[in-house]
């Protein structure tokens, strides 16, 4: 049998699912990273772009994403491991570009560690190109 994905806005009783499934797709994130800190931070700023995907009621991948006038952003796209493989993601992040479409977003970027060959690989599937940039921030 094949398992259907729902997406969907993020909703409060969603928030334990979620800080589980970030905390164990990326166990080595930074503090600032913390998935309840990004919750918190995303339901402040356009809380309609935190999606989650669900089978039967289970979550089973979520992905955020953000549009500051100019570009777009897509960050912290996961999918629990039992559930990779079956389209899931590609789905999150269509559905995230559709939000983003809807606010009249030109562009979306994306952010990927450079050793993550997978991702890459993943994201060059879905029509991104690898942009020749310096990726710079600073912490507040």
């Amino acid at each position: 049998m094949t398992a259907t994905l729902t997406v969907r806005p993020f909703e409060a009783r969603d928030r334990d699912a979620l800080r589980a499934l970030w905390a164990g797709v990326f166990p080595d994130d930074p503090p600032w990273n913390a998935p309840e800190v990004m919750i918190e931070s995303k339901l402040k700023v356009q809380p309609e772009l935190l999606l989650v995907g669900e089978v039967a009621g289970a979550m089973v991948g979520a992905v955020m994403a953000g549009y500051d006038g100019v570009r777009g952003w897509i960050y912290h796209l996961a999918v629990a491991p039992a559930w990779r493989r079956r389209g899931f993601a590609t789905q999150l992040v269509r559905a995230a570009e559709s939000g983003l479409r809807a606010l009249a977003c030109p562009k979306v970027n994306i952010q990927i560690r450079a050793g993550n060959s997978e991702v890459i690989a993943f994201y060059r599937r879905l029509g991104f190109e690898i942009e020749e940039r310096v990726s710079m921030g600073r912490r507040f």
